[in-house]
């Protein structure tokens, strides 16, 4: 399922969301002008490595990337969630409220596998938590999802709630599978750290919060 639009326009202008993904957008051009046999030493000192953790890497690798996928993916569910969850925790919030939600998520990732010497990048983590966060203040809305089937595809209407829990608990049902099979030393997607990005967002967005002004005004 993939996710084009919700039905709750901004009543503010999203700068820090617009902001972040202009960063990343940046970091992944200086990517791709690495050479490349200088990109993995790169990502190996500015990525969450487990095994040789340095605390300022959980910042710098929430604005890294593996693909153009990857990236344009991540940035593409932050457009969508994070205008609205801005609008309601204001700007200066919602800059604290995301690095939280990143830093928590590389640390789940951590705790998952914390011998691995493989660099763990991404913003997912930090948009996961934006995601639990439109989960907690959003439950009506509905999301205009892309859902490819076999022979064609369908746009239907989905409520929020049923389309990010779904994700969060395939996200949590993965994360499960790998640290069952212990098949996480060979990379891949962190779900460790998707699940505790997206927890920090639905239990950290009380604390948050504005006081939301009523939508209505009755004469």
């Amino acid at each position: 399922m993939i996710p084009l639009r919700d039905v709750i326009p901004s009543r503010t202008t999203p700068y820090i969301t617009v902001t972040i993904i202009v960063l990343n957008a940046i970091a992944w051009l200086f990517e791709l002008g690495l050479p490349r046999d200088v990109l993995p030493a790169f990502l190996q000192v500015y990525g969450v490595v487990p095994a040789y953790f340095s605390p300022p890497t959980l910042v710098t690798s929430m604005f890294l990337h593996g693909s153009w996928m990857h990236v344009i993916g991540n940035m593409w569910y932050l457009w969508i969630f994070g205008d609205n969850v801005e609008d309601r925790v204001g700007h200066g919030r919602f800059i604290v409220f995301y690095l939280i939600c990143g830093m928590t998520a590389a640390f789940g990732q951590i705790l998952m596998d914390p011998t691995s010497t493989l660099p763990t990048i991404g913003a997912s983590g930090a948009i996961a938590g934006v995601m639990g966060a439109y989960f907690v203040l959003y439950p009506q809305s509905r999301v205009l999802t892309l859902i490819p089937l076999i022979i064609f595809w369908e746009i239907v209407e989905l409520p929020a709630i049923f389309l990010l829990g779904f994700w969060f608990l395939m996200q949590l049902f993965s994360a499960g599978a790998i640290a069952v099979t212990s098949s996480s030393h060979g990379g891949g997607v962190a779900f460790a750290a998707h699940v505790s990005g997206f927890l920090c967002g639905v239990c950290g967005v009380f604390v948050f919060r504005k006081r939301r002004e009523p939508d209505t005004w009755w004469a």
